[in-house]
């Protein structure tokens, strides 16, 4: 068998191995032989293949992971779930005291308490939600 076939191979094993374990380092070392499989096709010795695959790996590992790296810690510019009602309004259907309150947030009924505790919200007002606690949206009224 010919040396760039076996490259060209263990390249498309290891981009097929890098589809179900996503971590990248396969896909780097696949194409790193599928470039070599390629110095392979024009007749570079085995020797040389090997720097070649080398090479590619290292490039791509030096390039490439802090880049992903960058990515991957970045946080995310949306929020999800009860993250994302935090900032929103609500309108009081109940009076909002410390002990029981009810406000209709983003089409939901909450149960909800005031932030500052002495503070009585009633209804008929419009809140901003400060936090969830729970199933209980921490509430402050607008001014």
């Amino acid at each position: 068998m010919d040396p760039w076939l076996i490259w060209l191979i263990i390249g498309l094993v290891l981009a097929i191995a890098e589809i179900f374990t996503l971590t990248a380092a396969l896909g780097l070392l696949g194409v790193a032989a599928i470039t070599t499989a390629g110095s392979a096709a024009i007749g570079l010795p085995i020797a040389g293949q090997l720097v070649v695959f080398s090479v590619v790996s290292a490039a791509g590992v030096v390039l490439v992971r802090p880049w992903a790296r960058r990515m991957m810690l970045r946080p995310r510019p949306e929020r999800f779930g009860v993250e994302a009602l935090v900032g929103a309004s609500a309108y009081v259907l109940r009076e909002v005291n410390d002990h029981e309150g009810l406000v209709r947030l983003r089409g939901e009924d909450w149960t909800a308490r005031p932030y500052d505790r002495s503070v009585v919200i009633p209804a008929g007002s419009t809140v901003d939600v400060l936090h969830i606690d729970g199933t209980t949206a921490v509430v402050y009224p607008r001014e």
